[in-house]
């Protein structure tokens, strides 16, 4: 048998590797396509056979990058970062004035905080920060616009502080480094023990990236619609979901679901969560979802409560576009909240339009993208944790003598009654 051509035809991509297998009596010279090591397949082939193949449209074809590929590398030197740090916490004030003081008087960096953070009485009284506390930038969340001026960011918390950054870029996110100092830790990897060389090795570009895909939502409503007002829609992008639900409402949330205009079902329980590969494991698994890896590029849609129990969570494309309105026939408002913030009422004929983000949240690795995520699975959530079952030796003994017990008892227990 002679090897297969590997020559690529036109608009043709072969997969990344093609490795040779061992010899063997039967087909010496035989070669495997051996599919590359990625979550989201190998890059499509393009052509199907003699004469099938995808219309050649820009708009349509979407390459997907190997995620084991996705490195950290710096144009030029990153000079400006951004420490979010959180709030009502007295553990963290200490390595806070530690990571500030090292990041201005070695790296030689500006370092940017919040206002509110200026203003924590306990950080003021702290002999470490008056030291550096003329030397720091500060902005106000929602007045001051940080965009352009950001070229890394730092987190010193739990998960609430890289939703915080989330929130904070709602375009173009720089590469976020999260220190696990608050409660559960799921999505900061890194430990703070050894900061100042764990810091390093990422400004130096030696950090893999999981590019956290981001849900673009926007409100419009019914008046906005007919009146054309000037007014701009609400226009969020949020890392983890989007939640419509009843509210204070005693009544089931009657919701209308679109897939790219195409009525799917209506929703007829406590709600409904539209979430990203990165919320799929907070509240959606909450609510019997399925946990999904953040860099397989899909969007998660999950009832709350559902009043059919053949409701179950589905997963459709990235690319699609969904919208949620009440139903004609709801007897009460629904509430939408994004990211657990900015909750507001949807009247009938409001409308909610959901789709991925063109800008993700690039999360640093610990280690890698497969080891950070199976490592918060195991010692945050517990995942699959139970007691060892006992070897077959450690139960020989007892397995023989139950055995032999209980057929003497029976045969003692049947001349009885004989």
């Amino acid at each position: 048998m002679t090897a297969p051509d590997l020559t690529p035809r036109e608009g043709q991509q072969l997969p990344l590797h093609v490795e040779a297998s061992q010899s063997t009596a039967c087909f010496p010279r035989q070669r495997i396509l051996r599919r590359t090591r990625s979550l989201n397949a190998p890059s499509p082939i393009q052509q199907f056979g003699p004469c099938g193949r995808i219309m050649k449209n820009s708009a349509m074809v979407m390459t997907i990058q190997d995620p084991a590929s996705q490195r950290l590398t710096w144009y030029k030197p990153p000079l400006t970062v951004l420490v979010i740090k959180k709030v009502r916490d007295v553990s963290v004030l200490q390595p806070f004035v530690q990571l500030v003081k090292w990041l201005i008087e070695e790296k030689h960096m500006v370092v940017f905080v919040e206002q509110t953070v200026m203003d924590d009485t306990l950080l003021i009284n702290n002999p470490g920060f008056s030291v550096v506390k003329e030397k720091l930038m500060t902005f106000r969340d929602g007045k001051d616009d940080l965009t352009d001026k950001i070229d890394f960011i730092i987190c010193l918390g739990g998960d609430g502080t890289l939703l915080y950054a989330s929130l904070l870029f709602q375009q173009s996110v720089p590469p976020v480094m999260a220190f696990h100092l608050g409660s559960l830790g799921f999505l900061t990897p890194f430990e703070f023990d050894n900061f100042q060389e764990q810091v390093t090795n990422v400004l130096e570009g030696h950090a893999a990236l999981t590019l956290r895909s981001r849900l673009r939502c926007i409100i419009v409503r019914k008046n906005d619609e007919l009146n054309r007002t000037s007014k701009p829609p609400t226009n969020l992008l949020v890392l983890n979901e989007v939640v419509i639900d009843r509210g204070p409402s005693p009544y089931l949330s009657n919701i209308d679901l679109f897939l790219d205009g195409k009525h799917i079902t209506s929703v007829q329980g406590d709600g409904l969560i539209v979430s990203t590969p990165t919320g799929s494991t907070a509240y959606a698994v909450a609510a019997g979802a399925s946990m999904i890896h953040p860099s397989v590029p899909a969007i998660m849609v999950t009832p709350i409560c559902p009043h059919s129990l053949s409701f179950r969570p589905i997963v459709v494309p990235a690319g699609v576009e969904l919208k949620i309105m009440l139903n004609s026939d709801a007897r009460s408002t629904a509430c939408v909240s994004f990211d657990g913030r900015y909750q507001q009422e949807m009247h009938v004929g409001d409308s909610l339009r959901v789709t991925t983000s063109v800008y993700p949240v690039p999360s640093i690795c610990a280690q890698d993208q497969i080891s950070d995520w199976f490592d918060s699975l195991a010692e945050c959530l517990h995942w699959n944790v139970r007691k060892r079952q006992k070897h077959l030796d450690e139960l020989s003994d007892l397995t023989h003598s139950s055995s032999n017990d209980t057929l003497d008892s029976l045969d003692h227990t049947d001349q009885l009654d004989s």
